[in-house]
């Protein structure tokens, strides 16, 4: 089988460069992916896969029926979604939308999910059971997994697979990672409400600027002495808007900002522990506060037998040195996680760094890019591992 695979990715190559160079160049942001999703659907249905469009909005499956008898489905989800990003590669295929770029490899993601179902449509006859492709809209705000489901994407399914690129990884490596791979991440307000006075008696008011700045300081101190080290917590304030004029003491500002961890326990009890710092600060100012936490995507945990499985199917087909079991998570978010609440499941990392270069500038940077030879890397360890499911 592995040979089989490996065969037809090198004949597909080039048609995987130039569906990746289509993807590029006609980046759409979330929400707004039609005109991939109709791509997308095009070459799955050329492709002899049963094809349902609009899954979860603007999102695409494609199901490929083996000709066994098991009633086990495997998913594949890759993400489609650009950034609102202005694109300064200087690419021959760069972006034609202005302010919108593939900053995160979605368009890999996309790619090798179609390359992994013209492989395993040629190879249907040696599939005991069926394969769900999910091609997923707006994983960017983490809105698409969740719309994905409500639509019916993971009914019935037995296990998830997925994919990210990692520009910290060589092209035509894989990195893998048993346990927590990404960190849950939450939106975070606090309104500090004082009273407004004039700019030289800030003793006849309560400075709203200023007990936010005590709000900020403190949070991230107590983080490193009420907080397990171990546990990390990274809380981030992006935004502070406050103030009516230069002379005029503010008497409300708002900090809007996002919150990561890694464990479930700790994630629980963040929002209390963070309205009891900004109340304690709050009260002994004299302010008002308002805060609001909302809880967003969970992180992702990867299954160990399914990370497993990937780890098999990449060293089968490409060495244990081109294979790395990652030492670290991420503490970025992915709504992958939201799979998981319905089947196991596991991503893998595929690296898509240039070797020769000095910097591989990294993902969300206007400078991305991506060693388009790691597209048959992903193709390859994805089909393969798709292949051995049935086995696993």
């Amino acid at each position: 089988m592995l040979t089989d695979i490996k065969d037809l990715a090198t004949k597909l190559a080039p048609r995987l460069i130039e569906i990746r160079r289509h993807l590029h160049s006609h980046p759409e942001l979330s929400g707004q992916e039609y005109q991939t999703a109709a791509f997308v659907a095009g070459v799955l249905s050329s492709s002899g896969l049963h094809v349902q469009e609009g899954v979860g909005k603007t999102g695409v499956i494609g199901e490929l029926q083996g000709t066994g008898e098991s009633n086990r489905i495997l998913a594949i989800r890759t993400d489609m979604d650009a950034l609102p990003i202005q694109e300064r590669t200087g690419l021959d295929f760069i972006s034609r939308a202005s302010g919108v770029m593939h900053a995160c490899g979605h368009d890999v993601h996309t790619t090798v999910g179609l390359g992994t179902a013209m492989i395993l449509s040629q190879l249907a006859e040696e599939l005991p059971g069926k394969v769900r492709f999910l091609f997923q809209p707006a994983e960017e705000i983490a809105q698409g997994a969740s719309w994905m489901v409500k639509d019916g994407a993971m009914n019935d399914v037995t296990a998830i697979l997925g994919i990210h690129v990692f520009p910290s990884i060589p092209g035509g490596s894989v990195g893998l990672r048993y346990g927590a791979l990404t960190a849950a991440a939450d939106d975070l307000e606090i309104i500090i409400i004082g009273e407004s006075g004039h700019g030289a008696r800030p003793h006849e008011a309560v400075d709203a600027i200023w007990i936010a700045s005590q709000v900020i300081t403190t949070l991230q101190q107590a983080i490193s002495r009420t907080q397990n080290p171990l546990r990390p917590v990274v809380l981030s304030i992006g935004q502070i808007n406050g103030g009516r004029a230069p002379n005029v003491i503010a008497d409300k500002v708002e900090l809007k900002g996002t919150v990561r961890s890694l464990h479930p326990e700790t994630r629980a009890n963040l929002p209390a522990w963070i309205e009891n710092i900004v109340a304690n600060v709050c009260d002994s100012y004299g302010a008002k506060y308002e805060v609001k936490y909302r809880q967003g995507v969970p992180s992702v945990q990867n299954d160990y037998t399914l990370t497993q499985l990937l780890q098999s199917a990449a060293e089968e087909a490409w060495g244990c040195e081109r294979v790395q079991v990652l030492p670290e998570p991420s503490l970025g978010a992915e709504d992958f996680s939201v799979y998981l609440d319905y089947a196991p499941g596991s991503m893998f990392r595929l690296g898509v760094g240039f070797k020769e270069r000095p910097t591989n500038y990294p993902l969300h940077h206007p400078q991305f890019e991506v060693d388009e030879n790691a597209i048959i890397t992903g193709v390859v360890t994805m089909a393969y591992a798709a292949s051995k499911f049935w086995n696993s």
